[in-house]
Protein backbone atom coordinates (compact mmCIF):
# COMPACT_ATOMS: atom_id res chain seq x y z
CA UNK A 1 0.00 0.00 0.00
CA UNK A 2 2.89 2.29 0.80
CA UNK A 3 4.64 1.18 -2.00
CA UNK A 4 2.08 2.01 -4.15
CA UNK A 5 1.76 5.69 -2.43
CA UNK A 6 4.87 6.22 -3.05
CA UNK A 7 5.01 4.80 -6.49
CA UNK A 8 1.97 7.41 -7.31
CA UNK A 9 4.16 10.24 -5.63
CA UNK A 10 7.02 9.84 -7.75
CA UNK A 11 4.67 9.47 -10.55
CA UNK A 12 3.10 13.15 -9.71
CA UNK A 13 6.72 14.49 -9.09
CA UNK A 14 7.90 13.07 -11.81
CA UNK A 15 5.10 14.68 -13.41
CA UNK A 16 5.50 17.89 -11.91
CA UNK A 17 9.64 17.50 -12.86
CA UNK A 18 8.37 16.98 -16.28
CA UNK A 19 6.10 20.35 -16.50
CA UNK A 20 8.43 22.67 -14.83
CA UNK A 21 10.49 21.30 -17.46
CA UNK A 22 9.00 21.73 -20.52
CA UNK A 23 7.93 25.35 -19.16
CA UNK A 24 12.08 26.09 -18.60
CA UNK A 25 12.17 24.62 -22.31
CA UNK A 26 9.43 26.90 -24.12
CA UNK A 27 11.11 29.84 -22.28
CA UNK A 28 14.19 29.19 -24.00
CA UNK A 29 12.40 28.44 -27.14
CA UNK A 30 10.75 31.66 -27.55
CA UNK A 31 13.59 33.71 -26.70
CA UNK A 32 13.75 35.21 -30.54
CA UNK A 33 10.38 36.62 -28.99
CA UNK A 34 11.21 37.47 -25.86
CA UNK A 35 14.62 38.50 -26.09
CA UNK A 36 13.36 42.28 -28.21
CA UNK A 37 10.97 42.08 -25.96
CA UNK A 38 13.24 42.16 -23.31
CA UNK A 39 15.34 44.66 -25.19
CA UNK A 40 12.56 47.44 -25.38
CA UNK A 41 12.09 46.99 -21.50
CA UNK A 42 15.93 47.47 -21.10
CA UNK A 43 15.85 50.64 -23.27
CA UNK A 44 13.15 52.03 -21.17
CA UNK A 45 15.07 52.01 -18.07
CA UNK A 46 18.11 52.61 -19.12
CA UNK A 47 16.14 56.17 -20.98
CA UNK A 48 14.49 56.83 -17.44
CA UNK A 49 18.33 57.06 -16.23
CA UNK A 50 19.22 59.06 -18.87
CA UNK A 51 16.20 61.60 -18.00
CA UNK A 52 17.08 61.79 -14.78
CA UNK A 53 20.43 62.82 -15.53
CA UNK A 54 19.07 65.60 -18.09
CA UNK A 55 16.95 66.64 -15.23
CA UNK A 56 13.25 65.68 -16.12
CA UNK A 57 10.98 63.23 -14.30
CA UNK A 58 11.12 59.97 -16.36
CA UNK A 59 6.98 59.08 -15.53
CA UNK A 60 5.95 62.22 -16.37
CA UNK A 61 8.10 62.10 -19.51
CA UNK A 62 6.52 58.16 -20.36
CA UNK A 63 2.84 59.45 -19.30
CA UNK A 64 3.12 62.28 -21.86
CA UNK A 65 5.01 59.93 -24.39
CA UNK A 66 2.07 57.33 -23.91
CA UNK A 67 -0.98 60.22 -24.29
CA UNK A 68 0.62 61.88 -27.52
CA UNK A 69 0.89 58.26 -28.81
CA UNK A 70 -2.17 56.30 -27.91
CA UNK A 71 -3.87 58.53 -25.47
CA UNK A 72 -7.25 58.78 -27.95
CA UNK A 73 -8.68 56.81 -30.62
CA UNK A 74 -7.53 59.95 -33.14
CA UNK A 75 -3.94 59.71 -31.65
CA UNK A 76 -3.80 56.20 -32.08
CA UNK A 77 -4.85 56.39 -36.09
CA UNK A 78 -2.04 59.23 -36.27
CA UNK A 79 0.20 56.73 -34.24
CA UNK A 80 -0.76 54.29 -37.13
CA UNK A 81 -0.36 56.52 -39.98
CA UNK A 82 3.33 57.41 -38.96
CA UNK A 83 3.93 53.86 -38.48
CA UNK A 84 2.69 52.70 -41.92
CA UNK A 85 5.96 53.35 -43.91
CA UNK A 86 8.24 51.81 -41.53
CA UNK A 87 6.12 48.75 -41.94
CA UNK A 88 6.51 48.28 -45.70
CA UNK A 89 9.98 49.72 -45.55
CA UNK A 90 11.32 47.16 -42.87
CA UNK A 91 9.39 44.68 -44.50
CA UNK A 92 11.74 45.57 -47.31
CA UNK A 93 14.88 45.26 -45.18
CA UNK A 94 13.48 41.91 -43.67
CA UNK A 95 13.16 40.68 -47.27
CA UNK A 96 16.64 41.20 -48.38
CA UNK A 97 18.00 39.81 -44.56
CA UNK A 98 15.93 36.62 -45.63
CA UNK A 99 18.38 36.38 -48.50
CA UNK A 100 21.52 37.24 -46.46
CA UNK A 101 21.47 40.50 -48.07
CA UNK A 102 21.86 44.03 -46.58
CA UNK A 103 19.96 46.15 -48.42
CA UNK A 104 21.14 49.92 -46.68
CA UNK A 105 19.11 51.21 -50.15
CA UNK A 106 16.11 51.40 -49.08
CA UNK A 107 16.03 55.06 -48.16
CA UNK A 108 17.02 56.22 -51.81
CA UNK A 109 14.64 53.35 -53.38
CA UNK A 110 11.59 54.88 -51.00
CA UNK A 111 12.74 58.04 -52.21
CA UNK A 112 12.65 56.95 -55.90
CA UNK A 113 9.35 55.19 -55.47
CA UNK A 114 7.50 58.39 -54.09
CA UNK A 115 9.26 60.93 -56.79
CA UNK A 116 7.81 58.05 -59.74
CA UNK A 117 4.37 58.52 -57.77
CA UNK A 118 4.09 62.02 -57.72
CA UNK A 119 4.77 62.24 -61.24
CA UNK A 120 2.44 59.47 -62.31
CA UNK A 121 -0.13 60.91 -60.13
CA UNK A 122 -0.26 64.68 -61.95
CA UNK A 123 -0.32 63.16 -65.77
CA UNK A 124 -3.31 64.46 -67.60
CA UNK A 125 -5.19 61.34 -68.08
CA UNK A 126 -5.19 60.46 -64.33
CA UNK A 127 -7.80 63.14 -63.52
CA UNK A 128 -10.69 60.92 -65.97
CA UNK A 129 -9.77 57.80 -63.98
CA UNK A 130 -11.96 56.91 -60.57
CA UNK A 131 -9.76 56.03 -58.08
CA UNK A 132 -10.41 52.35 -57.77
CA UNK A 133 -8.07 53.04 -60.92
CA UNK A 134 -5.86 56.18 -60.24
CA UNK A 135 -4.77 55.28 -56.65
CA UNK A 136 -3.56 51.63 -57.95
CA UNK A 137 -1.55 53.02 -61.02
CA UNK A 138 0.29 55.77 -58.31
CA UNK A 139 1.19 52.44 -56.74
CA UNK A 140 2.43 50.48 -59.49
CA UNK A 141 4.35 53.58 -60.35
CA UNK A 142 6.03 53.64 -56.67
CA UNK A 143 6.86 50.04 -57.52
CA UNK A 144 8.57 50.46 -60.76
CA UNK A 145 10.90 53.32 -59.38
CA UNK A 146 11.68 51.81 -56.23
CA UNK A 147 12.46 48.30 -58.49
CA UNK A 148 14.29 49.87 -60.99
CA UNK A 149 16.84 51.46 -58.07
CA UNK A 150 16.83 48.36 -55.87
CA UNK A 151 17.54 45.82 -58.99
CA UNK A 152 20.60 48.05 -59.80
CA UNK A 153 22.99 46.85 -56.84
CA UNK A 154 21.35 43.42 -57.38
CA UNK A 155 22.12 42.91 -61.15
CA UNK A 156 26.15 44.24 -59.50
CA UNK A 157 26.46 42.31 -57.44
CA UNK A 158 25.11 39.25 -59.29
CA UNK A 159 27.14 39.92 -62.17
CA UNK A 160 30.17 41.60 -60.69
CA UNK A 161 30.50 40.93 -57.08
CA UNK A 162 29.98 44.89 -56.14
CA UNK A 163 29.45 45.05 -52.46
CA UNK A 164 25.46 45.73 -52.15
CA UNK A 165 26.35 47.40 -48.92
CA UNK A 166 28.47 49.92 -50.85
CA UNK A 167 26.34 49.80 -53.96
CA UNK A 168 22.83 51.10 -51.98
CA UNK A 169 24.63 53.89 -49.91
CA UNK A 170 26.07 55.62 -53.07
CA UNK A 171 22.39 55.23 -54.50
CA UNK A 172 20.94 56.85 -51.65
CA UNK A 173 23.37 59.58 -52.27
CA UNK A 174 22.09 59.75 -56.13
CA UNK A 175 18.87 59.37 -55.49
CA UNK A 176 18.61 62.11 -53.00
CA UNK A 177 20.50 64.67 -54.83
CA UNK A 178 18.43 63.75 -58.00
CA UNK A 179 15.41 63.95 -55.92
CA UNK A 180 16.16 67.57 -55.11
CA UNK A 181 17.31 68.81 -58.42
CA UNK A 182 13.89 67.50 -59.93
CA UNK A 183 12.14 69.10 -57.19
CA UNK A 184 13.68 72.26 -57.09
CA UNK A 185 14.99 72.86 -60.66
CA UNK A 186 13.20 76.19 -62.26
CA UNK A 187 15.45 75.85 -65.61
CA UNK A 188 14.08 73.56 -66.58
CA UNK A 189 11.29 72.71 -64.58
CA UNK A 190 10.38 68.98 -64.46
CA UNK A 191 7.22 68.72 -61.31
CA UNK A 192 8.28 72.07 -59.43
CA UNK A 193 5.17 73.42 -58.54
CA UNK A 194 5.65 77.09 -59.39
CA UNK A 195 2.70 78.68 -57.07
CA UNK A 196 4.28 77.31 -53.89
CA UNK A 197 6.18 79.46 -52.18
CA UNK A 198 7.57 76.55 -50.59
CA UNK A 199 9.47 74.40 -53.27
CA UNK A 200 7.59 70.81 -53.68
CA UNK A 201 5.74 68.64 -56.94
CA UNK A 202 2.51 69.81 -58.39
CA UNK A 203 0.06 68.08 -56.00
CA UNK A 204 -1.41 65.03 -57.49
CA UNK A 205 -5.18 64.53 -58.54
CA UNK A 206 -7.66 63.77 -55.91
CA UNK A 207 -8.32 60.62 -57.87
CA UNK A 208 -4.85 59.50 -56.94
CA UNK A 209 -5.56 59.80 -52.90
CA UNK A 210 -5.92 56.77 -51.05
CA UNK A 211 -9.34 57.21 -48.63
CA UNK A 212 -8.43 58.32 -45.22
CA UNK A 213 -10.27 57.55 -41.78
CA UNK A 214 -12.86 60.48 -41.59
CA UNK A 215 -10.98 62.94 -39.20
CA UNK A 216 -7.98 60.81 -38.89
CA UNK A 217 -4.59 60.64 -40.99
CA UNK A 218 -5.07 56.79 -41.48
CA UNK A 219 -5.02 55.70 -44.93
CA UNK A 220 -5.59 52.75 -46.67
CA UNK A 221 -2.28 52.26 -46.99
CA UNK A 222 -2.31 50.78 -43.33
CA UNK A 223 -4.21 47.91 -44.96
CA UNK A 224 -2.00 47.18 -47.63
CA UNK A 225 0.98 47.38 -44.96
CA UNK A 226 -0.43 44.83 -43.21
CA UNK A 227 -1.08 42.35 -46.50
CA UNK A 228 2.22 43.08 -47.62
CA UNK A 229 3.15 41.54 -44.70
CA UNK A 230 1.53 38.54 -44.62
CA UNK A 231 2.09 38.23 -48.44
CA UNK A 232 5.63 38.03 -48.03
CA UNK A 233 5.27 35.47 -44.98
CA UNK A 234 3.32 33.17 -47.93
CA UNK A 235 6.20 33.68 -50.40
CA UNK A 236 8.96 32.91 -48.13
CA UNK A 237 7.21 30.12 -46.41
CA UNK A 238 5.29 28.31 -48.75
CA UNK A 239 6.78 29.04 -51.93
CA UNK A 240 9.75 27.31 -53.82
CA UNK A 241 10.97 30.96 -54.49
CA UNK A 242 11.03 31.32 -50.83
CA UNK A 243 12.68 28.37 -49.95
CA UNK A 244 15.19 29.40 -52.75
CA UNK A 245 15.92 32.51 -50.93
CA UNK A 246 16.00 31.06 -47.64
CA UNK A 247 18.71 28.30 -49.04
CA UNK A 248 20.56 30.91 -50.92
CA UNK A 249 21.15 33.62 -47.16
CA UNK A 250 21.51 30.02 -45.21
CA UNK A 251 24.18 29.03 -47.41
CA UNK A 252 25.19 29.96 -50.90
CA UNK A 253 27.64 27.33 -51.69
CA UNK A 254 24.65 25.01 -50.91
CA UNK A 255 22.26 27.15 -52.83
CA UNK A 256 24.36 26.50 -55.70
CA UNK A 257 25.26 23.05 -55.55
CA UNK A 258 21.44 22.30 -54.98
CA UNK A 259 21.32 23.34 -58.82
CA UNK A 260 19.74 26.96 -57.79
CA UNK A 261 20.72 30.12 -59.57
CA UNK A 262 22.05 32.52 -56.94
CA UNK A 263 22.93 35.44 -59.24
CA UNK A 264 19.03 34.97 -60.40
CA UNK A 265 17.80 35.17 -56.77
CA UNK A 266 20.19 37.99 -55.30
CA UNK A 267 18.67 40.14 -58.22
CA UNK A 268 15.02 39.13 -57.84
CA UNK A 269 15.65 39.81 -54.20
CA UNK A 270 17.17 43.31 -54.39
CA UNK A 271 14.62 44.39 -56.74
CA UNK A 272 11.47 43.06 -54.81
CA UNK A 273 13.36 44.66 -51.62
CA UNK A 274 13.31 47.80 -53.11
CA UNK A 275 9.29 47.61 -54.65
CA UNK A 276 8.55 47.14 -51.67
CA UNK A 277 10.35 50.41 -50.45
CA UNK A 278 8.82 52.31 -53.57
CA UNK A 279 5.31 51.23 -52.18
CA UNK A 280 5.98 52.93 -49.16
CA UNK A 281 6.96 56.33 -50.63
CA UNK A 282 4.39 55.72 -53.06
CA UNK A 283 1.69 55.38 -50.76
CA UNK A 284 2.92 58.17 -48.57
CA UNK A 285 2.56 60.68 -51.62
CA UNK A 286 -1.10 58.91 -52.15
CA UNK A 287 -2.34 58.77 -48.79
CA UNK A 288 -0.50 61.89 -46.47
CA UNK A 289 -2.28 64.89 -46.29
CA UNK A 290 -0.50 67.44 -48.63
CA UNK A 291 -0.40 64.79 -52.12
CA UNK A 292 3.00 65.77 -53.22
CA UNK A 293 6.65 65.54 -52.36
CA UNK A 294 9.47 68.14 -51.20
CA UNK A 295 13.08 67.36 -50.77
CA UNK A 296 13.21 66.73 -47.43
CA UNK A 297 10.47 64.26 -47.25
CA UNK A 298 11.04 60.70 -45.70
CA UNK A 299 14.31 61.36 -44.54
CA UNK A 300 15.15 58.84 -42.08
CA UNK A 301 12.50 56.34 -43.24
CA UNK A 302 14.68 54.20 -45.16
CA UNK A 303 17.27 54.01 -42.27
CA UNK A 304 14.87 53.39 -39.46
CA UNK A 305 13.45 49.98 -41.27
CA UNK A 306 16.60 48.87 -40.95
CA UNK A 307 16.28 49.29 -37.24
CA UNK A 308 13.09 47.97 -37.59
CA UNK A 309 14.29 44.56 -39.64
CA UNK A 310 16.39 43.89 -36.51
CA UNK A 311 14.05 44.33 -33.60
CA UNK A 312 11.74 42.35 -35.66
CA UNK A 313 14.31 39.79 -36.84
CA UNK A 314 13.52 39.59 -40.24
CA UNK A 315 9.95 38.11 -39.21
CA UNK A 316 7.70 39.72 -41.50
CA UNK A 317 4.80 39.81 -38.97
CA UNK A 318 6.93 40.97 -36.53
CA UNK A 319 7.83 44.04 -38.80
CA UNK A 320 4.08 45.10 -37.80
CA UNK A 321 4.55 45.73 -34.01
CA UNK A 322 7.81 46.82 -34.16
CA UNK A 323 7.07 49.49 -37.04
CA UNK A 324 4.53 50.17 -34.59
CA UNK A 325 6.51 51.22 -32.19
CA UNK A 326 8.66 52.95 -33.88
CA UNK A 327 6.14 55.13 -35.44
CA UNK A 328 4.36 55.61 -31.96
CA UNK A 329 7.76 57.08 -30.37
CA UNK A 330 8.11 59.40 -33.07
CA UNK A 331 4.37 60.18 -33.04
CA UNK A 332 4.36 60.82 -29.36
CA UNK A 333 7.63 62.47 -29.10
CA UNK A 334 6.18 66.23 -29.27
CA UNK A 335 3.70 65.55 -26.58
CA UNK A 336 6.25 64.36 -24.22
CA UNK A 337 8.19 68.26 -25.29
CA UNK A 338 5.42 69.94 -24.79
CA UNK A 339 3.91 68.47 -21.47
CA UNK A 340 7.06 67.11 -19.95
CA UNK A 341 9.79 69.42 -21.21
CA UNK A 342 11.99 66.50 -22.58
CA UNK A 343 14.06 66.92 -25.50
CA UNK A 344 12.82 65.20 -28.53
CA UNK A 345 16.12 63.42 -29.01
CA UNK A 346 15.67 61.86 -25.72
CA UNK A 347 12.85 59.69 -27.91
CA UNK A 348 15.99 59.05 -30.49
CA UNK A 349 18.00 57.82 -27.60
CA UNK A 350 15.53 55.73 -26.61
CA UNK A 351 15.04 54.19 -30.22
CA UNK A 352 19.34 54.14 -30.23
CA UNK A 353 19.21 51.85 -27.15
CA UNK A 354 16.58 49.73 -28.35
CA UNK A 355 19.22 49.05 -31.28
CA UNK A 356 21.79 48.64 -29.07
CA UNK A 357 20.12 45.95 -26.63
CA UNK A 358 18.47 43.69 -29.79
CA UNK A 359 21.85 43.85 -31.51
CA UNK A 360 23.79 42.93 -28.44
CA UNK A 361 21.43 40.55 -27.19
CA UNK A 362 24.29 38.70 -25.42
CA UNK A 363 23.46 41.61 -22.54
CA UNK A 364 19.77 40.74 -22.85
CA UNK A 365 20.51 37.15 -22.09
CA UNK A 366 22.55 37.88 -19.37
CA UNK A 367 20.16 39.76 -17.60
CA UNK A 368 17.66 37.40 -18.19
CA UNK A 369 19.47 33.82 -18.12
CA UNK A 370 18.04 33.07 -21.22
CA UNK A 371 21.04 30.76 -22.66
CA UNK A 372 22.37 31.27 -26.32
CA UNK A 373 20.21 29.90 -29.34
CA UNK A 374 20.59 26.32 -30.21
CA UNK A 375 19.08 23.91 -32.75
CA UNK A 376 15.23 23.22 -31.55
CA UNK A 377 15.02 26.74 -30.68
CA UNK A 378 11.13 28.73 -32.20
CA UNK A 379 13.16 30.52 -34.56
CA UNK A 380 12.63 32.33 -37.78
CA UNK A 381 15.93 31.45 -39.46
CA UNK A 382 16.85 34.85 -40.41
CA UNK A 383 20.22 35.60 -41.61
CA UNK A 384 21.66 39.18 -41.05
CA UNK A 385 23.45 40.05 -44.04
CA UNK A 386 25.60 37.27 -44.20
CA UNK A 387 27.98 38.78 -46.77
CA UNK A 388 29.08 41.72 -44.27
CA UNK A 389 32.24 42.56 -44.68
CA UNK A 390 33.17 39.86 -47.36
Amino acid sequence: MSAGNAGNGNGANGNGGSRLHGAIETYFRLAPVTVPIYAVLVAVVVGSLVMLLAGANPLTAYGALFDGAWGSPEVLARSLARSTPFIIAGLAVAFAFKAGLFNIGAEGQLLMGALTAAWVGTWSWMAGLPAILAVPVVLLAGVAGGLFWGGIPGVLKARTGAHEVIVTIMLNAIALRLAEWIINSRSPRILLDLSASVPHTVPIFDAARMPRLPGTALHLGFLLALLLCAAVWFVLQRSTVGFEIRTVGANPDAARYAGMSVGRTIVLVMAVSGALAGIAGAGEVSGGTTGYLTSGSFIGIGFDSIAIALLARANPFAVIPAAFLWGSLLAGAPTMQLQADVSLDIVRVVQALIILFVAADAIVRWLFRIRAPRDGDITTGEVFAKGWGT
